[in-house]
């Protein structure tokens, strides 16, 4: 009964992210199609704890819902003339988008009964969190700081560029 109770999560979860992909895709207000992304993300973080990666999925909640998310709307709402915006897609990208997409998904499902899924011991089933801090404050301290680094360095360029704009305007 357990896993009855599982699978019905699951496939919620699965329905729950197709529908709000879809209005992502076809919404015409985009406010309420950001909104829809913000679903989707929740539903991929769902995913994640499913597979057993706990820190995957509380990184996809904090960089792309906290993070991209909030940076899309605050974008999208503070854009000037943006009131009443309708989106209308024409209809000549229908043809080669739903061919583009068949084609996609001929190929994923030739993939997914072709290779040789064997299941693997599961090991541990503790959470993911404390192996990948250990390895990055153990053996990936270097590069870890290395691109620390490169991230703040292209930070503080970006800034620069900005201030640059506004005093040259």
């Amino acid at each position: 009964m357990e896993s009855l109770g599982v699978a019905a999560i699951f496939y919620g979860t699965a329905a729950f992210m197709l529908a709000s992909a879809f209005y992502v895709v076809l919404g015409r207000n985009l406010v309420h199609c950001a909104f829809a992304l913000m679903g989707t993300f929740f539903g991929v973080a769902i995913l994640y704890v499913y597979l057993g990666a706990d820190f995957l999925a509380g990184a996809q909640v904090v960089i792309y819902v906290g993070g991209v998310l909030t940076l899309m709307v605050f974008g999208v709402m503070l854009t000037n003339r943006i009131y009443n915006l309708n989106l209308s897609s024409g209809a000549i990208q229908v043809v080669p988008g739903a061919l583009s997409a068949g084609l996609i998904f001929a190929l994923l499902v030739w993939i997914i009964q072709s290779v040789d899924w064997g299941a693997m011991d599961s090991g541990d089933p503790g959470p993911t969190s404390e192996s990948i801090g250990r390895l990055l404050v153990g053996d990936y301290l270097l590069p870890f700081e290395i691109a620390s680094v490169l991230l703040l360095i292209a930070l503080m360029g970006a800034a620069m560029l900005v201030r640059r704009r506004r005093g040259s305007s």
